[in-house]
């Protein structure tokens, strides 16, 4: 029996009814094999047993009045889950699903990605079952005032610095760092996504999107592919999804979907962002409203079927597990040549063998959507220093990460073994600083 396995089965003991998290530390273990088998020190040293229990979980009541005067009350998370390389960094989630297990899945995965970056930040995560949708501003400003006001007293611009996820956008991070503010009485970087009238980086609303794009375009390029002219998928039209977008539209590639949680549109002439920016970013609709002003588009309730709309290159935007075996399937069928995740763990085990079976390029999330936080490091070292850089310079910086990020899990795929497999070299070379920092630092 390997040391990654009795730790996996370790994990799934210790923490029951959390499907989420175990798939996740099971994917990164079974990457780690070749990595195990050459560093026993890591081992003796108790690394993966440490790496998989976060340093710190904190869980507490959220209560807040909504407009009729009723008193809510909500669970609030976060997970701070390595601080070996830096303070704790990681989004916020405000979602009806979010409970301890998903927390966990996406503080384990942060910690990968964000050493991926090259930046020193360690990785959290956190949020809440509240569900901002159809809430008033009113309603979000009092919740995010009461979960700050425990939230608070947990983080710090040198000790855990959140950002936004699901559900938490511009309106969210500012409710919550005005209410930081005014009990701290200090004006520091302790959020990032912030607006640009106070302390907020350009580019960051973008980033996530923009990377994701930028690490799949080198993909193809360093397997003699084109994104210029290609046929795009892309899942969600939130930040990630819209940006995706954007940026694949200025690389020359159409895209014809987007979706949300109530269905699809696919507009085989390419969708207008601009209509989708004003049904989702100033309206706060429903992506099914697309087609009032575009009527040769079509709609289609529920999000499966998204899969099916033949494609070059699939972008899953959306949420976790969303992309599934059968979805898969039909991408190899029509012709799709990569996937690249721009969700958190978007994909299914199941879905991934399948790919990499159909010979499908494939782009995981630790490294792919890697580019939000790259942004809000570099929106921490502008607080830090006091200075805002253009969005010309922050765009640069961006695609220099993620083209560092890609080149650097691709030699590591070859360095171990696992030629063109990123999933391997995402995991092994993010997993490597980490635990070296962590053997230097002693038994912490």
């Amino acid at each position: 029996m390997s040391y990654a396995y009795e730790v996996l089965q370790q994990v799934i003991a210790r923490n029951p009814g959390e499907p989420e998290y175990h798939q996740a530390v099971k994917e990164v273990l079974e990457s780690l094999e070749p990595l195990l088998n050459v560093r026993r020190d890591y081992q003796k040293a108790g690394i993966l047993e440490r790496i998989v229990e976060p340093e710190r979980q904190i869980i507490f009541r959220v209560p807040w009045v909504d407009d009729q005067g009723r008193v809510q009350v909500n669970r609030g998370f976060r997970v701070e889950f390595n601080s070996a390389i830096g303070p704790y960094k990681g989004g916020l989630r405000f979602h009806p699903s979010v409970y301890l297990g998903i927390i966990k899945f996406l503080g384990f995965e942060q910690i990968f990605k964000n050493s991926l970056t090259g930046t020193p930040i360690g990785g959290g995560k956190g949020g809440s079952d509240f569900d901002p949708k159809g809430r008033s501003d009113g309603e979000v400003m009092r919740f995010c005032q009461s979960f700050m006001t425990e939230l608070y007293r947990h983080i710090g611009p040198n000790t855990d610095v959140p950002a936004g996820d699901i559900g938490v956008g511009a309106r969210e991070i500012g409710y919550m760092f005005g209410q930081y503010k005014r009990i701290k009485n200090v004006f520091e970087g302790v959020l990032t996504g912030k607006g640009l009238t106070y302390g907020g980086s350009l580019v960051r609303k973008e980033a996530t999107g923009y990377g994701l794009v930028y690490l799949v375009n080198e993909m193809l390029t360093d397997n003699n592919r084109s994104l210029e002219g290609s046929t795009v998928v892309i899942s969600g039209s939130g930040n990630v999804a819209i940006y995706a977008a954007e940026k694949a539209v200025q690389l020359g590639a159409k895209v014809v979907t987007m979706s949300d949680s109530n269905g699809y549109i696919y507009d085989a002439d390419g969708i207008n962002l601009d209509t989708v920016k004003l049904i989702k970013e100033v309206n706060r609709g429903r992506i099914s409203e697309y087609i009032n002003s575009h009527p040769k588009a079509e709609y289609f309730p529920g999000c499966n079927g998204i899969w099916s709309i033949p494609c070059d290159i699939a972008l899953p935007c959306a949420t976790q597990n969303e992309l599934d075996s059968e979805g898969a399937r039909l991408l190899i069928k029509n012709g799709c040549m990569a996937v690249g995740e721009g969700a958190n763990m978007p994909t299914t085990s199941e879905a991934i063998e399948i790919l990499k079976t159909g010979n499908v390029l494939f782009a995981p999330a630790k490294a792919a959507n890697a580019g939000g936080v790259a942004t809000s490091a570099l929106e921490m070292s502008q607080n830090s220093i006091r200075l805002s850089w253009s969005f010309e310079e922050v765009d640069m910086k961006l695609k220099e990460i993620m083209v560092s990020i890609y080149k650097n899990i691709s030699d590591t795929a070859k360095e171990y073994g696992c030629d063109g497999d990123l999933i391997a070299g995402a995991n092994i070379a993010g997993f490597i600083k980490v635990a070296d920092a962590m053997l230097a630092q002693g038994i912490v």
